[in-house]
């Protein structure tokens, strides 16, 4: 690439995907542009060499003179701003960004946006298949996916964008048509200071936000600046009008809107009352995006969820084997062992892992009142442990395979095995696709 001539110099810090995608983007732009990963050989290396030979590229550990020579970096996610010498480019007057910062500013189309601790993926998909069955050029990504910056300008009339807080860090005013925190539970705590950093990065999705969608089960998902925001609510037994909620009568659980019935949760592709709350969360969404009700409604009957998100594997002596393996955080695992605790039988649950300093009392509960027993595994098995106390029997394996058999000798018919970790896969696994995917080999093998 010909550097073009320019006052404006911008470091682009993390490569992989998302940073290849903000070089691709910038570098149409009048920017004098470079790279910086503290890897040797970042993932995307030999890609950026191939396109854009000329490109500066700083390779190793961040100097902090070197960052403080540019007036604007934009920070891949999964690089803290945190980093001394990105806070030393800060204090000298860099402009610290990230794509998604540079996606609201090129935006042609409205957005929707979908963040949380839990759930996030399953209700982007879900959204975003709602809006194709409403007729929509509807293009999905950002943190799963296609990168954000990748979906522009290839003639959508709808953006639907998953983002993380990490991403949100970094984005000054996303704008979006519709914007919702799903939820917010201890995750990421090896990154955050405290649970309260960690809400305040989720709550700038609501930065120019036009309909901010509230889940009132959660305290946490509303938007602390209110100024000229409509508010569409989900919740469940929480009846009332411009509110997705549910009640029961002698047909079962319906989704309710306002005080109509719209559709029996028996009815709803996805499995586990925690999906019946993101199921009211995509049908909010649509509704403020103008999607017809009965097209949502007919989209929630046919979508069957996401791989790794309490995705049912097989039966095996009356024990079902569901594979949770996305479930990476105490909220998710909480979640999951409460919504798919069956009527006559317990979960045996495995779980372990690297828990990103995460405090897994909030399992004790739900351990308690619905488990027959835990099998822990990974490198936080031992802390994990402790957290349970006595509140349950617990097993120690040192694979997943060992896990998986140990529990296959606890189950009794009715009982489900759930791989729900409370924690990320990176310990043992290459991420927690692979986790899933070997679980399901080995329930396969039983």
């Amino acid at each position: 690439m010909s550097v073009i001539a320019s006052d404006r110099r911008t470091l682009v810090v993390g490569l992989g995907a998302t940073g290849l995608s903000c070089v691709r983007y910038l570098s149409g732009k009048d920017r004098d542009l470079a790279v910086a990963d503290s890897r040797a050989q970042p993932p995307g290396l030999q890609e950026l060499r191939d396109q854009f030979p000329d490109m500066p590229i700083y390779l190793g550990e961040f100097d902090a003179d070197t960052f403080a020579g540019f007036n604007e970096l934009v920070v891949s996610p999964g690089i803290s701003i945190a980093e001394p010498a990105i806070r030393h480019a800060a204090h000298q007057g860099a402009t610290i960004r990230g794509d998604i910062d540079l996606f609201a500013e090129a935006a042609d189309a409205p957005i929707i946006a979908i963040t949380g601790s839990n759930g996030k993926t399953t209700v982007t998909s879900l959204v975003g298949e709602m809006a194709k069955a409403a007729g929509r050029k509807v293009a999905v990504g950002g943190n799963i996916g296609t990168p954000a910056l990748e979906l522009l300008g290839k003639g959508a009339d709808l953006y639907v964008l998953e983002v993380s807080s990490f991403q949100l860090e970094t984005t000054h005013e996303l704008n979006a048509l519709a914007a919702t925190v799903l939820n917010v539970s201890d995750d990421h705590m090896d990154r955050y200071d405290s649970k309260m950093d960690y809400f305040q990065a989720k709550q700038r999705i609501f930065n120019g936000c036009k309909n901010a969608i509230v889940n009132l089960d959660d305290a946490l998902s509303t938007p602390m600046a209110r100024d000229n925001l409509r508010f569409l609510c989900f919740g469940f037994y929480r009846v009332n009008p411009e509110t997705f909620s549910t009640r029961d009568d002698e047909h079962g659980t319906w989704i309710t809107f306002g005080f109509d019935n719209l559709i029996l949760a028996s009815e709803l592709g996805l499995m586990g009352s925690h999906n019946i709350s993101n199921v009211m969360a995509a049908l909010a969404l649509g509704h403020a995006a103008g999607f017809p009700m009965e097209v949502m409604l007919q989209t929630a009957r046919e979508f069957k969820g996401l791989p790794h998100r309490c995705e049912w594997v097989r039966q095996v002596a009356g024990v079902d084997y569901i594979n949770d393996s996305k479930g990476t955080n105490v909220g998710a695992t909480a979640a999951a062992i409460q919504s798919l605790a069956p009527d006559n039988g317990k979960i045996v649950l495995l779980a372990g892992g690297d828990g990103k300093g995460a405090d897994f009392s909030p399992l004790v509960e739900p351990v308690r009142t619905c488990c027959r027993a835990a099998v822990l595994f990974g490198v936080d098995a031992g802390r994990m442990a402790e957290a349970l106390g006595d509140s349950i029997a617990i097993h120690r394996e040192d694979s997943l395979a060992a896990a998986v058999s140990r529990a296959a000798d606890i189950a009794k018919a009715g009982d489900r095995v759930l791989l729900s970790p409370a924690c990320a896969s990176f310990d043992m696994f290459r991420d927690y696709m692979d986790r899933g995917n070997q679980f399901r080999q080995l329930v396969e093998g039983l």
